[in-house]
């Protein structure tokens, strides 16, 4: 091995506030993307605490990348890596940083590296595929909104359609109360006035 190299990936020693500081992130984004199954330590030291590795970084960096850079989100990143390639890339990365490989072995790690990193970009040229495709439909979309806009505003000019509408009217809900007493008036009168109780029919057949 070449002095002062180093095992291809050293063990975690990254503490959580750490890797935030070193990345530009925040420790709960850090918290919240294990959650989601992104990233994960390395390792945990006493009480929990996470430790992360080398790796560990290059994995968090390469989400804030695709995040920032191609406007991914935290679903995209995760078809991304996904892909068995980033994880081969890692190691090929690691190993050749490492400096204890030979020649014919570092040929063999950049061949792999190539070979991986031409499948990646086919996953990515599909998702961002994917994305233009969303993004034409939603221009599209905007014009035609725009132009309905555009259209009623003309009418509106042209006297064609009034500035406001007076709301429908209320649905019928038969006679009216006044209605309902009208008929019921003018059924009394012809059956000779409204009814008189049994006690008021006998003080009228007494006065007679």
């Amino acid at each position: 091995m070449r002095r002062g190299a180093t095992a291809p990936d050293s063990p975690p020693s990254f503490r959580i506030g750490e890797v935030a500081k070193l990345t530009g992130l925040t420790t709960r984004t850090l918290r919240y993307w294990e959650e989601l199954g992104l990233i994960r330590p390395s390792a945990y030291r006493g009480r929990g605490e996470r430790l992360y590795s080398q790796t560990d970084m290059a994995r968090v960096t390469r989400i804030r990348e695709l995040q920032e850079l191609l406007g991914f989100s935290l679903a995209e990143v995760r078809v991304v890596l996904d892909v068995e390639d980033v994880d081969v890339l890692d190691r090929v990365r690691s190993e050749y940083r490492w400096g204890g490989a030979g020649a014919a072995r570092r040929r063999a790690l950049l061949e792999e590296a190539i070979e991986a990193n031409d499948k990646l970009l086919t996953q990515l040229d599909s998702t961002l595929t994917r994305i233009g495709a969303f993004r034409d439909e939603r221009v599209e979309k905007a014009a035609s909104l725009r132009a309905k806009r555009d259209a009623l505003a003309a009418e509106m000019e042209e006297g064609a359609l009034p500035a406001s509408s007076s709301p429908p009217p209320a649905p019928a809900r038969g006679p009216s109360a006044k209605s309902s007493r009208a008929v019921g008036s003018a059924t009394m009168s012809k059956r000779g006035g409204p009814g008189k109780s049994p006690a008021q029919e006998r003080s009228k057949e007494g006065a007679n």
